[in-house]
């Protein structure tokens, strides 16, 4: 039968029961602008989280863990080699916290062309002295232009600038809750003690930030030399290297390469953040199944309209096989009314979905706990657009497909003799 004739027919019907008609397609538009919108929100949610927390991790870090050896006196000895020895409550001694020979690692890893950048880190433990109080603190000693880079440490001074760490003199860089509760402004000194009981004076020239409140009310930062200087350690004392890679997926294997290699702790960002990325994980998923949930409820909405519309156009259906429509043309009709709604539903959804996460994302998201966050979250991934158009068209297919069917072996006879 020809194509064209079975169009118009469709079109015929569909304009005859328009009003079921504009039902359904707004049932399509309406769970295809939801998939769009919750999807690029919760994404866009998941890659500012990536931002807060993932983007400022190393891809690997090495480092000395401190922990008890393995190796205990008592395995050694040839009276007790057969036996199997339970040694409790073993402390560690003699740990090297520094890393042996940091200079010669920092150059193997530099001519690996699997690394992006590394930043060197020394990181102590050291007391703010507030009048007869001491806070426990945290102080990294860190390449400012490195941190800056490869973990975007500039973006997180809510205060001062990062680059006084290099040109002035013993300074420091506090963590905003750290400085309120040290009651301290940019320009004035901290007094610090360190683990050996020395006291040193530091001159406050910044404000840090990261979103993580209970992080920033410890942490601090200075150079490298100043640390060094604090714990009067010579200019190789490096406890940490922090490695960016070009392809964080390499990073489990780059992690047990550099363990052997360096003979040193090795720790890959999935290993230290799988909790984080499973949170992600759910929150997507959860996107996925409620978008697709609404698409399955249009679609349900799209066969009854079908089915309303075979009921009350059971005298048609029966002129148009008697007129010489076989059942396959009549199933072709109503597969067409199905499929036009769901396409132009979807096409309609697709451009609200747009529009309503351009809004979102306009709309002020300012909070002093997330400094470099101004606005919500939105992920405009051409994915979701591709995923929401095809499901919009395979539901409203699978919906009209059994009404079809129907239809597709209405008896003319049957029919025509009951009028």
């Amino acid at each position: 039968m020809n194509t064209k004739l079975i169009l118009s027919i469709a079109k015929s019907l569909l304009l005859a029961r328009w009003r079921q008609t504009l039902v359904a397609a707004i049932g399509v538009t309406f769970s295809i602008a939801m998939f769009i919108t919750l999807l690029s929100f919760m994404t866009g949610l998941n890659a500012m989280l990536d931002g807060l927390i993932v983007n400022r991790l190393p891809h690997v870090r090495l480092y000395n863990e401190v922990k008890p050896r393995v190796q205990q006196p008592i395995n050694t000895s040839v009276e007790y080699k057969q036996y199997y020895n339970f040694v409790r409550s073993v402390k560690a001694t003699n740990i090297r916290q520094e890393l042996y020979n940091s200079g010669a690692i920092i150059q193997a890893v530099q001519k690996d062309d699997r690394i992006l950048g590394l930043a060197p880190r020394l990181t102590t433990q050291v007391f703010f002295n507030e009048g007869t109080i001491d806070v426990t603190g945290m102080i990294n000693g860190i390449d400012v232009e490195a941190e800056s880079q490869l973990f975007h440490f500039s973006d997180y001074m809510v205060g001062g600038d990062a680059q006084d760490l290099k040109t002035v003199s013993s300074s420091i860089v506090l963590g905003k809750p750290l400085a309120a509760n040290l009651n301290v402004e940019i320009g004035d000194v901290v007094q610090i003690t360190t683990a050996n009981g020395e006291r040193f004076p530091l001159r406050v020239v910044g404000y840090f930030q990261s979103g993580i409140q209970d992080f920033d009310k410890l942490q601090s930062y200075t150079s490298i030399a100043t640390v060094q200087k604090l714990l009067g350690k010579p200019g190789n004392y490096i406890t940490d290297i922090n490695i960016k890679l070009k392809d964080i997926a390499e990073a489990p294997a780059v992690a047990k390469e550099y363990r052997q290699l360096f003979n040193t702790d090795a720790e890959d960002i999935q290993t230290a953040n799988s909790q984080f990325e499973t949170g992600n994980f759910i929150r997507t998923l959860i996107s996925y199944t409620v978008g697709i949930t609404l698409l399955i409820v249009a679609g349900f909405g799209i066969y009854n309209i079908l089915n309303m519309m075979i009921y009350e156009k059971m005298d048609s259906i029966a002129i148009l096989k008697a007129t010489g429509f076989s059942g396959k043309d009549v199933k072709r009709i109503f597969l067409s009314i199905a499929i036009s709604i769901g396409f132009f539903g979807g096409m309609v959804g697709l451009l609200l979905g747009f529009v309503l996460s351009v809004i979102i994302d306009q709309i002020p998201f300012i909070t002093e706990a997330l400094p470099t966050i101004t606005t919500f979250p939105i992920n405009y991934d051409p994915t979701f657009y591709f995923i929401g158009s095809s499901f919009s068209l395979i539901t409203t297919y699978m919906a009209g497909w059994f009404p079809a069917r129907k239809a597709s072996k209405v008896d003319p006879v049957i029919i025509i003799r009951g009028k």
